[in-house]
This record gives structure tokens, sequence and C-alpha cells, in this order.
């Protein structure tokens, strides 16, 4: 049974294709076209999936959507599905469903709790699952607006960042600050003996336009004159509390048992993924790392043969490029690379670049699926290069400083260094680094002690790994840092030519692409 899932279809467009239930490639539309056009099929990132498949759209079996669905009528949708892939069956699937199938089937537990989180999906925005046997049973859910997302999204906006695109900055921010406005969210958020939010509305005025949209009661509660913008020492405190209070309600709304399963935009949110795995309720959580919209392609080609479905095992579900289409796309840019031929080579020529503070861009093998660089589409940098971070964040990626990069490490070596959980395997939560790292790690903290974490396996991802472990025999420390290869906000990098562009338009210094090595 082949299984093309499709989702995301109104802002984060991808396809997924499950092989007898097994997930063997995942793309998103943005990261091939550079364009998305709301509602309409990722045609670009259909074709892709086939490619890296090497399947014909006449031997796909079913074609499951995830709502909501496209900017034309069902009808015309359907039709149109069917002109692509004649000999499917059409399945259509819930939002949310999508969004629990993404997670419980990937995690490869037989019971779980699955709880999904969003800002308002297709109405609803939360929902909690008690899954067994293959099945998914709808216990619990609530709707918009008594939404966690949708409320991080405001006080996104009220810190003067982006609503639906910049809550990650408030969750590295609330790293700096302390706990004095925890229980003014907690209140907004009236999630109390029940355990599920009820937002308290008196805190909105659906008439205020901009920064959030908040009323006189939350300036007064933050103890801010009417209107006022919140100072630069006040703004981390404020993200703080609201991340503190999202955690708690998070927690609540969970319950308690042996497995929990995470999905769905909130659960983007490392630092509350890490609170979940350390409350103490769960002896295991799992969350879907690429838990947004896109991921509910994931879900839905799930729920197309669900009886059949296999845990997931990396997200390198992209394309992959052969020495020669690089080759090609290299001389067709006019540039003069040198060949590596072997990969000895390879990795011994990036050690040195990096051991001579150099930043390197490292593009190998298969794209990953999802917004997190995990080894195959990643700028790098030495830990021991005093001056890393501010290249990186200044030079490189021009951002603000309080959002430090992830450091990877061999999965043999991890715990030596921090005290982690497993869902830093796809960099989905935070670690603590053990107090005698503490000061080597130091410009990659977020607060006194925490880090964002990649534990990197030798069967994921052989030749990051061998590069890591290189770095350690070389150095003594296996640790690299590392940051998602794309600028400007922009997807990460696809293909070679994405990655010529890229480099050029940056202050990266070398970049190793497949086998051949560009310097500037």
């Amino acid at each position: 049974m082949r299984v093309i899932g499709l989702g995301g279809l109104w802002d984060d467009a991808a396809c997924a294709l499950a092989d007898d239930g097994r997930i063997v490639a995942a793309i998103e539309q943005k990261k091939l076209a550079r364009r998305m056009t709301p509602g309409s099929l990722p045609m670009e990132a259909i074709e892709a999936t086939l490619a890296v498949a090497a399947l014909r759209a006449e031997r796909v079996d079913v074609v499951a959507i995830a709502r909501p669905l496209g900017a034309s009528p069902d009808s015309l949708l359907s039709l149109r599905v069917k002109q692509i892939f004649p000999n499917a069956r059409l399945l259509v699937v819930d939002h949310h469903s999508a969004h629990a199938a993404s997670a419980y089937y990937a995690s490869g537990f037989g019971e779980a709790s699955v709880l999904t989180l969003d800002r308002v999906g297709d109405l609803r925005c939360s929902s909690l699952w008690r899954a067994g046997g293959g099945r998914l049973d709808l216990e619990r859910e609530s709707y918009f607006p008594d939404s966690l997302g949708d409320l991080y999204g405001r006080v996104t906006e009220f810190l003067g960042f982006r609503a639906r695109a910049d809550e990650h900055k408030v969750q590295w921010m609330s790293a700096a600050g302390d706990e004095r406005f925890v229980g003014v969210f907690e209140e907004i958020l009236g999630f109390g003996t029940d355990g599920w939010p009820a937002l308290d509305r008196t805190y909105i005025d659906r008439d205020r336009m901009g920064a959030g949209g908040f009323s006189a009661a939350f300036y007064k509660a933050l103890g801010l004159a009417e209107g006022q913008a919140p100072p630069i020492a006040l703004q981390p405190h404020i993200a703080s509390g609201l991340q503190r209070a999202t955690e708690n309600c998070a927690i609540s709304m969970a319950g308690a048992g042996k497995k929990l399963c995470l999905a769905g935009g909130v659960a983007f949110n490392a630092m509350l993924v890490r609170a979940m795995e350390t409350s103490g309720r769960f002896e295991q959580v799992y969350v879907q790392a690429a838990a947004g919209n896109s991921g509910t392609a994931l879900g839905a080609a799930y729920l197309g043969d669900s009886a059949a479905a296999k845990p997931m095992g990396g997200l390198a579900l992209g394309p992959a490029y052969d020495a020669e289409e690089i080759k090609q796309t290299l001389e067709n840019c006019k540039l003069s690379p040198k060949l590596l031929l072997t990969v000895s080579d390879l990795v011994q020529s990036a050690l040195k670049d990096l051991k001579d503070q150099r930043i390197l861009a490292w593009f190998q093998d298969r794209m990953e699926f999802g917004p997190r660089a995990l080894g195959n589409r990643s700028i790098l940098a030495s830990p021991l290069d005093p001056y890393a971070t501010e290249n990186l964040n200044s030079f490189i990626k021009h951002r603000e400083a309080f959002r430090k990069f992830a450091a990877s490490v061999p999965a043999e070596h991890a715990e030596r260094y921090f005290t982690y959980g497993a869902n830093s395997r796809n960099l989905a939560s935070v670690a603590t680094v053990r107090p005698e790292y503490r000061e080597r790690f130091a410009p990659a903290l977020l607060g006194e002690s925490t880090i964002r974490l990649h534990v990197v396996e030798r069967e994921e991802n052989p030749l990051f790994h061998r590069l890591l472990s290189a770095a350690g025999e070389a150095t003594g420390l296996p640790v690299l840092y590392n940051t998602s290869f794309n600028l400007f906000g922009d997807a990460l990098v696809c293909n070679p030519r994405d990655a010529v562009r890229s480099f050029y338009s940056s202050g990266i210094d070398v970049m190793y692409v497949g086998q051949f090595l560009l310097r500037k």
C-alpha cells in the first residue's frame, strides 16, 4: 500500500509518502519552490516526493489530505487529485487527527496519551487522545479562542515580533527572565481546577489593533501604562512568565501516564518539550519534530494505512544530489571547486577549517524534513573558536544575540557533557550542560545552564557522526555548533544551486557540498 499524505495546504504545504506504513519521503513545498500559493496543491513537493521514491503517480493507492483543504471547492480539489493520481482513493482527514497520527504512529509506542496543541487548526486548537492497538480515540478537545498558541502569538506581537512567525524568539528570550509574571499569564489562561485553558477575555480588547490586542487590564497586570510598549529590560521577564505558564498549562492538559506523544505548532517549543520530559508525569515523551502544519502530511500518510504504520526513522526524507548533479550545478555557476576524493579527505579538510576558526556550510545527503538542520543542511562552527557564536549571529544569520545555536554531539559522548531527553535526537528539546563544562559552552547557553542539543546516532547520520567523532579525536571535544543552512528567513536550502546562492550571499567562509569544496 502506497499512500501520499498532503497537509498544511493553507500555509505550510507538504507532501509525504508512506510505503507499507513506513514514511520513506517527505518534502515541504517552500523548500523546493521558494513560493507557495495558499490553498493550492503543492505540485513541486508532490513531484519531488515521487521522484525520491522512484514511484509513478499511477502506482499510488491512497491520497490522504489533512484539513483545512484548498481554496477551490472540494469537488474541484477531488477532481485535481484524480487527474494526478488516477488509481488512488481519496481520504480526507481532520486536522488534529493528522497531528495526533503524525506523533503516535511515528513514536512506535503501543499505548500512549497524545496531546495536540496549535493556534486554531480548523477551529479546534487542542485535543487529547488515548492511543492503543494502532487506534486513536479522542478523549477531550478545546476550541478557539481557548488557545495556548493564540495567546503565545499575541504576546509575541506585544513584544515587537511577528505573530505566527517569531514565537521561537520569545521562547529563547524567556531564558533570561524570571518568574514574576507567571501568575499573570496563568490567570489569563484560566486552567485552574479543570486543567484546560479557558482564556479570560477581559485581558483582550478586540477593538485594539496591533501589539497583541490586549486590554487595559493586561497593561495594568504588567505594571505598564495603557498602550505602553514594554521596556527592553522587562521583555525577558514577560517572555518568561508566558513560557512558564504555557508549560504548566500544557502539563496539566496532558494528565499523567506511561507514555506521551506531542504534536501541533505549540510542540515546536523545545523548552515546553523539556518541561514535559522532566515533569515526572510520564516515563517517555515523544514529540513529532515536524510538529507544525507541514507535519500533518505525515499524519495523513499514516492514516491512509494505519494498520501497517511503522515508527519513523530519521528526518532526512528529502532529495539527495549525486556528484554529477552537484558538479554540473557548480560548473553552470562558473565555479571551480576542489574535489575531495575520499570521505577521509572530506572530514580532514573540514576539521582543518574548523581548527582555523572558519565557518562551514555543510551540504550532504538527503535534505531534512521540518525546520531544523540535523547535519545535512547545516552551518557549522567549533566551540573552541571564541568568536564562533558572535560571527554566526552578527555576520551570517543577522539575528538577535539571545537566539543561541545548537550543539551537536555523538550519542555515545553526550552524557559526558549534557543531561538530556530522547527528543534531543531531533533537536526538539533542550538539555542541561553539566557544571564542569558550562564555561566551555557559555556562548551557547540559554540562561545559566540550558543548551539546544542535537544528539547524533551513528546509524542515522554516519557522515555527520564521523565528522563529530573526528573532531573529538583531534581536539578532545566531540561537539560542533550547528545551525540551519538558510538566510534571511528563507527555508532550509534544498539543492546545490540554493546552497551556492546562500553561500555567496553570506559571511560563511567555506562550503562542503557533497565531496566538493568551495572557498571564498
